[in-house]
């Protein structure tokens, strides 16, 4: 676990527990027009290639957020990623994202990889700050509405973006 100073408040961030779903998939479909189901994010969450992070608010315990990837030998792939609607713009995704890429490096991950909306350029700007960098597109990965995805891939972390 970890505690972690954001703009405006403090956050602690652990690992997604089985009593965090209902929290988690509220925020999914918040935030997503293809959401996740509580059963996909429990499903996922029993593999030993999943590594999901949650994030709370430390003076209140709310849900602020929540991001995870998947292990496939040394690459894992983000797979989700999504802060609270009136949390967001306050370095929480960053701090969630900083620390699951440290604890994806410490289980032996070299490079990370995601896809995000071509038109999401506040998230395109988080990864880019985390050392991400464009890798091409996937044509009409999206759908509702249908939108293509920009794919990013980063390598070994490099010590400035662990500052």
């Amino acid at each position: 676990m970890r505690t972690a100073k954001c703009e405006s408040s403090r956050i602690w961030i652990a690992p997604m527990k089985p009593s965090d779903l209902p929290e988690v998939a509220r925020i999914e479909r918040d935030s997503f027009s293809q959401p996740w189901s509580e059963i996909g994010f429990r499903d996922t969450i029993k593999g030993k290639d999943a590594l999901y992070l949650v994030a709370r608010l430390e003076d209140s315990r709310e849900l602020a957020g929540y991001c995870g990837l998947l292990q496939s030998f040394d690459t894992a792939d983000v797979m989700n990623v999504a802060v609270r609607k009136d949390l967001q713009g306050r370095g929480i995704g960053y701090a969630m994202l900083l620390y699951l890429m440290e604890l994806g490096r410490a289980r032996g991950v070299l490079r990370f990889t995601l896809e995000v909306r071509k038109s999401n350029t506040a998230a395109l700007r988080l990864y880019e700050k985390l050392g991400f960098v464009f890798a091409g597109n996937r044509k009409n990965f999206y759908q509702k509405p249908a939108e293509d995805a920009v794919i990013m891939w980063t390598g070994p972390l490099d010590d400035a973006v662990l500052r």
